[in-house]
């Protein structure tokens, strides 16, 4: 399909880039904004544009935040001994959004995937490792891998506990109560609540 202007068709490229966005799609939305006033499209420019240069990764978990550390790790009444490891944001909010975990968190920032050019030096993996290394079994210490119940998934999680392996903490899994391909984010509340509560020793 031509389209009767490049700016437009330069437009179209630019959202039909964003992960599952079609062509129609995209240009159904850019035609939207061609309708919209220039000062709501400056400030739908504007959000994206500052939230590009302030949004950065916690120093300590890797959660996304405007600060040096988010909300979580800086909240005392979370448990510091207690870490949920996740692939990313996504899996985070899904978490929190039950309510019945006070622990922290840590994200990864993606899986193990070798098909995908993504390997353990691409991910949060080292950091990890420092923070478990502060923990021990006498204050609770506990990593639970919440991870995608996917081979990727199932790879990372069999990668972290190795390198987990050497210290005195537990290392657990969330229950499956998660169907096997799933991914964490499209889990409805009641199950993400009985597979935290559920969590089993992790095992290789």
């Amino acid at each position: 399909m031509e389209l009767p202007s490049r700016l437009i068709e330069a437009a179209v490229d630019q959202m039909a880039s964003l992960p599952g966005i079609g062509r129609k799609t995209a240009l159904r939305l850019v035609l939207n904004l061609l309708r919209r006033s220039d000062e709501q499209v400056e400030a739908f420019s504007e959000s994206f544009q500052l939230m590009r240069q302030g949004v950065r990764g916690c120093a300590t978990c890797h959660n996304l935040t405007e600060s040096d550390r988010c909300s979580i790790c800086i909240n005392p009444l979370r448990k510091e001994s207690l870490i949920c490891v996740v692939e990313d944001l996504r899996d985070l909010l899904a978490i929190e959004a039950t309510g019945q975990f006070q622990g922290r968190y840590h994200v990864l920032g993606g899986v193990i995937s070798p098909m995908e050019g993504v390997g353990p030096n691409d991910l949060n993996i080292e950091s990890l490792v420092i923070r478990a290394g502060q923990l021990t079994k006498d204050d609770d210490g506990e990593i639970i891998f919440a991870l995608p119940a996917t081979m990727e998934g199932e790879t990372t999680a069999f990668y972290l506990f190795r390198k987990l392996s050497s210290f005195d903490l537990q290392v657990t899994s969330i229950a499956r109560g998660i169907a096997v391909g799933e991914d964490l984010q499209h889990a409805d509340e009641a199950t993400l609540v009985q597979s935290l509560r559920q969590r089993l020793p992790y095992t290789n």
